[in-house]
């Protein structure tokens, strides 16, 4: 396990969100900036300075609850960030910091989760009211709910958009995954995954969006492929791979790196993790084998992993503890 060890080496470890937890962390296209959110209802902006990692904003009068995630448009211009309070804020970069553009009300309850599409025309969150809601943007900044979809019966946790097409996932507190498809101007779930034996907390494609890795309260990842349906209609997609027996509690985040094709985990049991696909292996019956562990990688729940987009290895992991931590994986 020692070597193991050696493949993840901590950067860098920010006090992020004090006396309270964060929750999420997402890197800016640009992979530049790092934005966080917490349960002191604030988000955060950290940026590199030589060295290290400064906080260079702090945007904390858009929610009065905990925020829950933060998603950045495709262009970096614009933030999103949705909470408990039920509101989903979007915030467009000023300057040197962010104005906070409009607030998107309809949710009847706490805010789980936003996503941007790759077009950066649509946005979609995800509430504990179980509903997934679609919002189109036009060039004027103006938002418009388009769809409201109740597929889940539970808690919806998250939602993610396919890399290259117009295809929606969600996670829900009731063990599935639905995909959406837009079907007429409106959105539809054209795939219900069932495989996961307790809620499903988060979703991620790989860079081709032909898999999708989701992990769980059952202490597992999962991954699935598309395959062409029968029909020719709905979408297909089958579990190709289950990653067990290495997560010790729930796993609340997993995240495909678009650069070298690691799986990075945060799970509850204080530990980051990071697998790699055995090369030369049937696509249809992949192989993944754990590279690299920190095991008290934090002092509490380990909530979020995120892959920096431009640098290969850079991973940001945030947790229950207040903290972010920086870290840099190496391949043997």
């Amino acid at each position: 396990m020692s070597d193991m060890k050696e493949n993840l080496i901590l950067e860098h470890r920010l006090s992020a969100h004090p006396d309270s937890r964060c929750w999420f962390v997402a890197w800016s296209p640009s992979g530049s900036l790092l934005a966080s959110c917490g349960g002191d209802k604030s988000v955060r902006i950290w940026g590199r300075e030589g060295d290290s990692w400064v906080c260079k904003s702090i945007l904390e009068d858009g929610h009065q609850r905990t925020v829950r995630k933060v998603a950045w448009s495709p262009c970096g211009n614009y933030l999103a960030s949705a909470s408990f309070d039920a509101t989903t804020c979007i915030w467009k970069k000023k300057n040197d910091g962010f104005e906070s553009l409009t607030v998107l009300e309809g949710h009847e309850n706490e805010v789980k989760c936003v996503a941007w599409a790759p077009s950066g025309n649509l946005l979609a969150t995800c509430s504990r009211d179980k509903s997934v809601w679609v919002w189109e943007v036009d060039e004027d900044d103006e938002y418009e709910c388009v769809t409201v979809v109740n597929s889940h019966t539970q808690d919806v946790k998250h939602v993610v958009w396919h890399p290259n097409q117009e295809l929606l996932a969600s996670a829900s507190y009731d063990n599935n995954i639905c995909i959406y498809k837009e079907e007429d101007d409106d959105w539809e779930c054209r795939a219900t995954l069932q495989g996961h034996t307790s809620t499903v907390w988060g979703l991620c494609f790989d860079t081709s969006g032909e898999r999708l890795a989701s992990c769980s309260d059952d202490r597992t990842v999962k991954i699935w492929k598309e395959y062409p349906s029968e029909s020719g209609q709905d979408l297909s997609w089958k579990c190709v791979c289950t990653l067990s027996g290495y997560h010790r509690r729930t796993v609340y985040d997993v995240s495909w790196c678009q650069l070298t094709a690691a799986l990075a985990t945060a799970c509850g049991d204080d530990a980051v993790r990071v697998f790699k696909e055995d090369e030369g292996g049937d696509p249809n019956q992949p192989v993944f084998s754990l590279v690299a562990q920190a095991t008290r990688a934090h002092n509490q729940d380990v909530n979020c992993v995120a892959w920096n987009p431009k640098e290969a290895g850079l991973l940001a992991s945030c947790s229950d503890d207040g903290d972010i931590a920086i870290w840099r994986f190496k391949e043997d």
